[in-house]
């Protein structure tokens, strides 16, 4: 991730960031606090950047960084922002491999909290706070070491929940979880081959390795405007253990298919480029379907949008589908790299909520699979109930074949294997 440049500097990220964070403490996931302060601040594209790069270096580190905070001020300050502006400043100056100076990165707090008509009167505290870290920097890291969530970044419930879940593998999760994730592209199929985009990457300069079928890794991310034939509908922003979803349903030309939860629209828009289908995309929100139909026009493809609730067929017409995928909610535990704030807004009973409601989509979307149909259960949880005992239990429930697929997939942070934390469970209906 880059730093601020000059015309986006440090104590604006700060600002930004501190606001965008103090939205997530009140609930709110941060893509959207983000899209709110990048709103209300008039930020130009570099400040923004600034904002999101910090803000989530932040959740990153927000469990040493709130650890920090409550040895420092064992009272914690009743501002919102200027709780959070500490946070994000301590979660700099506590990282192993700080990005900026100490002394700039204290200066640039304060300077954010002095242009702060709220807070410029703390900003005396805020120096005071960031100074006495400096100070006893090596002491207070060596106490907090000892403390789950700040050694982890985790909540202690969730990683408590992963020692029992994983108790092979917690260590190894946790770790990938904090990583950044890479930039990997899916290459459209019917516009270019692998081998040839990754020859035209090498062309302008862009260093990156073939990770799958059609998935290539970035060595350095990119704007999306500066990926070569991004915007012409060459490639397109996907992971590559979500690349496995597609090839799965086993599609064919002419078949009816239902992607339900399909929103943002990268499995939508893979099962579009593998084959000539009759496709329906179906979301409960409409400002997310007209997310999908964006990056359909920039693939063109098309695809029938449909707004409603995949766990009740009051929007299906009766019309029975050859291949449903089916992407259901669930905590995502599995790609918080990609979202650090999720372990932040969670709570230990979501996991149960989540596994009921898709285990109710499940249920209303086998009625409408043809016989011999297949059905491919996907969920980004890494929590059992939501994934593996949920696809035993619906084999179980409904008579299913279980077919072949990959099962949990661990979320990895690897130079040979980098991919985001997946389940899949591929059924195929009885012909009778």
């Amino acid at each position: 991730m880059s730093q601020p440049s000059k015309s986006a500097s440090l104590s604006e990220a700060f600002s930004g960031a501190a606001s965008a964070l103090a939205l997530v403490e009140a609930g709110m996931a941060l893509p959207r606090a983000l899209a709110q302060v990048f709103e209300s601040h008039h930020a130009t594209p570099q400040t923004r950047g600034a904002i999101q790069d910090l803000a989530y270096r932040s959740m990153r580190n927000w469990g040493a960084a709130q650890q920090c905070l409550a040895a420092l001020m064992p009272q914690p300050p009743q501002q919102a922002r200027l709780k959070t502006l500490l946070c994000c400043a301590l979660s700099l100056l506590s990282d192993a491999t700080p990005i900026y100076a100490t002394h700039t990165i204290v200066d640039q707090a304060v300077t954010a909290a002095s242009q702060d008509q709220e807070l410029a009167k703390a900003k005396g505290l805020v120096n005071a706070v960031l100074r006495r870290f400096l100070r006893e920097r090596d002491k207070l890291l060596t106490d907090l070491s000892q403390h789950l969530s700040s050694r982890w970044n985790y909540p202690d419930w969730w990683i408590h929940k992963m020692q029992r879940d994983w108790p092979h593998d917690w260590e190894n999760i946790l770790a990938a979880g904090n990583q950044p994730p890479p930039l990997t592209l899916r290459v459209n199929r019917r516009k270019i081959t692998t081998e040839a985009y990754r020859q035209l990457l090498q062309e302008q300069a862009i260093e990156a390795t073939i990770v799958g079928p059609y998935a290539i890794r970035l060595q350095q991310a990119l704007p999306v405007t500066r990926i070569p034939g991004f915007m012409d509908g060459l490639v397109s922003v996907q992971d590559a253990a979500a690349q496995l979803a597609a090839p799965l349903c086993d599609i064919a030309d002419g078949m009816h298919v239902l992607d339900a939860c399909a929103a943002p629209g990268g499995k939508t828009g893979h099962l579009l480029e593998s084959a000539d289908i009759q496709l329906l995309a179906l979301d409960h929100d409409a400002k997310r379907l007209q997310r999908i139909q964006e990056n359909l026009t920039r693939l063109q493809l098309q695809a029938q949008l449909v707004t409603g609730d995949a766990s009740n067929q009051l929007w299906w017409d009766g019309q029975f589908f050859d291949r449903i995928l089916a992407d259901v909610p669930c905590t995502a535990s599995g790609i918080v790299r990609r979202h650090p704030d999720i372990r932040w807004l969670r709570r230990p009973e979501d996991s149960r909520q989540l596994a009921r409601l898709s285990a109710r989509i499940l249920d209303n979307l086998w009625q409408m699979l043809k016989p011999e149909g297949k059905l491919l259960f996907v969920t980004c949880s890494l929590w059992p109930e939501e994934s593996a005992l949920q696809a035993q239990s619906f084999e179980q429930k409904h008579g299913a074949i279980r077919l072949t697929a990959p099962g949990q997939m661990l979320p990895m942070s690897q130079a040979e294997r980098d991919q985001d934390g997946l389940f899949y469970a591929l059924f195929q209906k009885p012909s009778v």
